[in-house]
């Protein structure tokens, strides 16, 4: 009997090691894929931060030579404004939206400097207006990188028996950075 209850008691105690090794594993698992999210949103901010500081450039340069489109300058500027203030808050969702509303808007610029051949050959407009081409790309791949570590990490915290730990962790599930294009406004070329 007692031979039985020390076979019993070993296989519980491995039972039990390698419930706790699974606990952990799962735990530090969960961690990384958190911290690939929040890489990849730091790096998505460094790049919008980056478009968003260039911003005010543009439009000075634009400002001076397409007076007639002073009131879409003033528009970006304030579409600029709004999703700095999202990025600066850490709200996906609201950079999300800002960046809808300003992205529709990027279009534009190349259409405002189409009609005044002055400002298409100004090489600081140029410049600034090839650097934010170069950027939306980016933001692109990094918003996909994003979305792709975010996904894994929803898929992740919803499996059993992940479920378990990340319930006690208090892992909760992550947005996706989506923009919308329903909420992009239809750009009208006008001669």
């Amino acid at each position: 009997m007692a031979d039985m209850l020390l076979i019993a008691g070993a296989v519980f105690g491995f039972f039990f090691l390698i419930l706790i090794v699974w606990f952990f594993s799962t735990w530090n698992r969960l961690i990384s894929l958190e911290e690939n999210i929040n890489n990849s949103w730091a790096q998505i901010s460094v790049v919008l931060k980056q478009r968003y500081d260039m911003i005010p450039n543009l439009v000075n340069i634009a400002k001076g030579m397409a007076k007639q489109e002073i009131r879409f300058f003033d528009k970006l500027f304030e579409a600029r404004a709004l999703a700095a203030g999202a990025l600066q808050n850490n709200d996906v969702q609201g950079v999300a939206r800002a960046e809808s509303a300003f992205a529709a808007m990027i279009p534009r610029i190349n259409m405002v400097a189409e009609q005044y051949p002055e400002l298409k050959s100004d090489s600081g407009f140029v410049n600034i207006q090839d650097k934010l081409v170069a950027l939306e790309n980016t933001i692109a791949d990094r918003r996909e990188f994003y979305n792709s570590t975010t996904t894994a990490f929803n898929k992740t915290i919803q499996m059993i028996p992940t479920v378990f730990v990340a319930n006690i962790k208090g892992s909760e599930r992550r947005e996706l950075f989506e923009i919308f294009d329903h909420e992009r406004e239809n750009v009208v070329i006008e001669f």
